[in-house]
């Protein structure tokens, strides 16, 4: 699977919020879509990753 754009082995079975509990210190303010769809904070203990999913991991920022 690709993260970011960076190609990183998929475990088998590893949903959203294993990905983002490894990459991110917090999942506060993290959004996260997979294969160009957002998928809800609410589904990401259910939905399953794979070979060919790419995924962007995105933080919201504050600024002026």
């Amino acid at each position: 699977m690709f993260v970011n754009g960076r190609a990183v082995a998929a475990e088998p079975g590893m949903s959203v919020a294993t990905l983002v509990a490894q990459w991110c210190p917090s999942a506060e303010g993290i959004a996260v879509a997979r294969n160009g769809e957002v998928v809800p904070k609410s589904a990401w203990p259910s939905t399953d990753l794979g070979d060919d999913d790419r995924v962007e991991i995105v933080t919201a920022s504050a600024g002026g």
